[in-house]
């Protein structure tokens, strides 16, 4: 979604915005603008569609000054990608600024009443009337014509204020998107994400919903709506802004490709004991004996993170032997789910922010059902609403296709039915410490399926005119399949479809043809006999596949000569037990998926139309 930066301080704000806003391009956008106040009380702003380096030239061109200032990168909502549409935004008579990110869902009533009061309008936004009301309840206080504003606002929004009535001051407001506060001496910031400002100062505050924040360049202070002093936790991060930049990499997405092995490996320090076998996870303030007594498991994400939670079902039905059940966060709440104490709930997310995967939290705690939360997203709304959270230690993620975020992912929901096996008593001693030591060979094993990428190249060469994808697999590799077809989708602007194995007479196997590419994961556990048996069914798949013209892409599992001698190019993995070959897998979909969009030109780090944190519904 959109991105928000605010500075206030001593320093020249404009270099600040722009740098921030480029730590924001993973988000997604499709405009950029910023507004500052000089000393004399003058607000100027400056738009531009289309990339950031539009707005550094606009600004390079036509300089600005200031003492402090908003930027904005916008995701389309209402109105076009224009610049007369681009943040910030201003009232009718020019004294008032804002930013925002959200919907504003009465805007139309609200621009009708405005209009009538003689405010006229010149964009097609939502935003628009934020300022327009701000500028009608102002009197005297930016913060108290704030707060009014926001009241009368319907929707998920958060949105940053500045006025030239009022130098030196930032008003911001949280109603569902994050608002991070960053806390400096002699400075403070205002963004919509923590690597927009993580240059700058490393303590921060997370806004709630309902937060209004006060920003001078000595000292923030925190309200309600109704003007209450409101106190929250500050927080130290310790990503290392290192980890936000390209590090020699063309893209970001192929640096965080590479950046697996080290997010897996932070994932399980401190959580999987090696010489025990056990696993702890004491940081999900939910008490041990509630996991004894639920009688089943309530699993929803969107998106990649959907993908994930449905591996997780087949990781905790076949170790803790407690029925999962998987649901796409934005159909949730609009059925009946039936859920209750005995039921826990489980929500995956990246960002912690997905407005769909709050909503379907807030839903199941309403039902009575306890609540996991599981994302990369320390201090986020799903972390702190949540009965308990299992962070994952992805680090950043720049490039808006999820890649380390999504095999954190697989690894913690590994972990936590693991532990979940282990409270129930659904694996002995012995198992247990094989599963760990299991555990703590992924890293090492990412490490090998990463040593050479030059076969994806190959395979790029020879398919990125495909108009079509299809990717099949079966049991806990038909996520996978899906997965490898949503980056091939998002990526490379190639329709892709994700299939079971199995059902491709009941339908696909009409699209079979010799323009077709179709990847089998085929990857299996020969000392498990369950995953022997699909990796027979599997390979009659490929078959069936080639005996209609179509060419087979196989991953499969080193010594799976059974593959070699039927597929047309077969990538290699190292064995593994059955439930930790995902993890093996995604990546090299991910590396064909990014090989291909290289070789058709694609931006890669940011797909059109897309967004990193989808925080409106």
């Amino acid at each position: 979604m959109s991105g928000i930066i605010g500075y206030v301080g001593g320093r020249r704000p404009v270099p600040i915005l722009l740098e921030g806003l480029r730590r924001l391009e993973y988000r997604g956008y499709d405009s950029a603008g910023v507004a500052v106040v000089d000393g004399e009380g003058r607000l100027t702003v400056r738009r531009a569609p289309g990339k950031l380096h539009n707005l550094e030239e606009a600004v390079r061109l036509n300089p600005i000054e200031g003492g402090y200032g908003l930027g904005h990168t916008r995701w389309a909502t209402h109105g076009r990608p224009t610049e007369q549409n681009a943040h910030p935004h201003q009232d009718s008579g020019g004294r008032v600024a804002v930013v925002h990110n959200g919907i504003v869902e009465n805007y139309l009533e609200l621009r009708e009443r405005l209009e009538k009061a003689g405010r006229p309008f010149v964009t097609d936004t939502d935003t628009e009337v934020i300022p327009q009301l701000i500028e009608e309840h102002y009197r005297g206080s930016l913060e108290d014509a704030v707060r009014a504003a926001a009241r009368e606002l319907q929707g998920v929004y958060a949105f940053a204020a500045i006025s030239s009535r009022e130098p030196g001051k930032i008003v911001a407001v949280r109603q569902g998107p994050p608002v991070v506060i960053g806390l400096g001496e002699g400075e403070n910031f205002v963004a919509s994400d923590v690597p927009a400002i993580l240059n700058h100062t490393r303590d921060m505050c997370f806004l709630d919903d309902g937060d209004v924040a006060v920003l001078t360049e000595e000292e923030v202070y925190l309200t309600d709506l109704d003007g209450r002093a409101v106190k929250r936790q500050m927080a130290r991060v310790l990503w290392d802004p290192i980890m936000a930049e390209k590090g020699g990499y063309r893209h970001f997405t192929l640096k965080e490709i590479y950046e697996q092995p080290r997010a897996v490996r932070d994932t399980l320090v401190g959580r999987v004991g090696q010489e025990s076998g056990l696993v702890f996870l004491d940081e999900l303030d939910i008490r041990r004996g509630e996991f004894e007594k639920f009688t089943s498991v309530r699993l929803v994400a969107c998106g990649t993170s959907w993908h994930a939670a449905l591996a997780g079902k087949f990781m905790i039905e076949k170790l803790a032997r407690v029925p999962a059940h998987v649901d796409y966060s934005s159909e949730f709440r609009y059925r009946d789910p039936i859920l209750g104490p005995e039921t826990l709930t489980v929500l995956v997310s990246q960002s912690g922010e997905t407005a769909d995967t709050l909503a379907a939290l807030r839903k199941s705690r309403q039902l009575g059902s306890p609540t996991l939360a599981i994302c990369n997203a320390m201090g986020s709304m799903l972390s702190r609403e949540a009965s308990g959270t299992l962070l994952t230690h992805a680090g950043p993620e720049i490039g808006v296709a999820s890649t380390k975020t999504f095999t954190t992912q697989l690894t913690a929901l590994l972990v936590f039915a693991l532990f979940l096996a282990q409270v129930r008593g659904r694996v002995t001693g012995d198992e247990s410490q094989q599963w760990t030591q299991e555990l703590l060979r992924i890293p090492e094993m990412l490490e090998a399926v990463l040593a050479d990428d030059r076969e994806y190249a190959a395979l790029a060469d020879r398919y990125h005119r495909a108009t079509d994808f299809l990717f099949l697999g079966r049991g806990i590799h038909y996520p996978m399949a899906l997965e490898g077809a949503l980056k091939m989708k998002e990526l490379s602007y190639i329709h892709a479809e994700g299939y079971p194995a199995g059902e491709m007479k009941h339908g696909p196997n009409a699209l079979i043809n010799e323009d077709l590419p179709t990847v089998v994961v085929a990857a299996h556990d020969p000392r498990d006999e369950g995953s022997r048996l699909r990796y027979g069914k599997t390979l009659s798949s490929i078959r069936e596949v080639q005996a209609r013209g179509g060419r087979v892409i196989a991953l499969a599992t080193e010594g799976s000569v059974e593959v070699e001698v039927t597929a047309d190019q077969t990538i290699w993995l190292p064995p593994a037990p059955e439930l930790l070959l995902p993890v093996l897998e995604v990546v090299p979909l991910q590396l064909l998926a990014y090989h291909v969009a290289v070789r058709r030109g694609c931006d890669v780090d940011q797909p059109r139309n897309l967004a990193k944190s989808v925080t409106v519904e």
